[in-house]
């Protein structure tokens, strides 16, 4: 028990000391605001007046990005793209994911950014995003029914259906 008490009681005379600094910190802030000069006080009220809308703060931020989509390692990229969309094609880049081109039954190609251990599923759920995000992009269906297309469609390569959700896509 009388460990207990010394130890709070040095509990408690750290927190007076740590209280005690942090008052005098905080005087000293105030004394530097009181010197702060009125025309920087002004620069400050102007900047919060001249903040942007919503709308053009949106406009500046889709035009620096169509530039930054604009650079070689990522021109591969829609204008519209997603923070997603950038880290694959940053992963694709340090060799840390793969491309899997699926081919659907009506000839259409879809390049599939997947990391390089991926299983079954993780190419299922690439599949998925790429899906609704060339719906949102271009219009179309609301909503798909992933299992039921899972049901029906199967994957397959070289002519071996993939069942197998914790397969290994290298395998």
């Amino acid at each position: 028990m009388m460990g207990e008490e010394t130890q709070s009681l040095h509990l408690d005379e750290g927190l007076s000391i740590k209280e005690e600094e942090f008052r005098q910190a905080e005087g000293k802030m105030n004394q530097v605001e009181d010197e702060k000069p009125e025309e920087v006080e002004e620069e400050d009220e102007e900047e919060d007046e001249e903040a942007l809308p919503h709308s053009e703060f949106l406009d500046i931020f889709e035009e620096g990005l169509a530039r930054l989509v604009q650079d070689p390692l990522l021109c591969d990229l829609p204008i519209q793209v997603t923070l997603e969309e950038v880290n694959s094609q940053v992963a694709l880049e340090y060799g840390q994911a793969m491309t899997v081109r699926v081919c659907k039954a009506d000839g259409e190609v879809m390049p599939i950014v997947v990391v390089q251990n991926a299983m079954v599923l993780d190419l299922k759920k690439a599949i998925q995003r790429f899906m609704e995000l060339k719906q949102q992009r271009e219009g179309g269906v609301k909503h798909v029914s992933w299992r039921y297309v899972w049901r029906t469609f199967h994957l397959v390569f070289q002519g071996e259906k993939l069942d197998d959700d914790k397969m290994k896509l290298k395998e």
